[in-house]
């Protein structure tokens, strides 16, 4: 795969994250209530994360918008990415949190999803030679 190449595909899965970032963020802030009683997750943790996911949307947006994405930017966005994944984790072993089979199912898929989007971000920057520049 050519430099350019990988440039443009970085672009298109940093703006994709961002859009998944957005869509995630209106789901959790709108439904967090709905969601929490659905998953057995408590609705402000839903809600803070909705609303966290706001300015990360943005970055990535704004990254993925760029002429050249800053490695820098992207190696935050790969950061928060991986973050989240282990925050996720995290959520599942705490004893002061049960959630519902559908909400421990709901936890892991995103995560996975993150993981991969952190993934793939991580290989097409990897292929723009860009890797130890950030």
């Amino acid at each position: 795969m050519s430099v350019a190449s990988s440039a443009k595909l970085l672009k298109t899965v940093l703006v994709l994250d961002a859009a998944t970032c957005l869509a995630f963020g209106v789901l959790l802030t709108l439904g967090a209530d709905l969601l929490g009683e659905w998953f057995g997750l408590p609705s402000d943790l839903l809600l803070i994360a909705g609303v966290i996911l706001f300015p990360c949307a943005v970055l990535m947006y704004v990254t993925g918008r760029q002429e050249t994405p800053s490695p820098a930017l992207v190696w935050l966005i790969i950061i928060g990415n991986v973050g989240w994944v282990i925050a996720s984790i995290v959520i599942l072993l705490l004893p002061a949190i049960s959630p519902s089979l559908l909400g421990f199912g709901f936890v892991i898929v995103q995560a996975l999803a993150v993981c991969l989007l952190a993934g793939l971000e991580y290989r097409m920057l990897a292929s723009t030679g860009k890797l130890a520049t950030a």
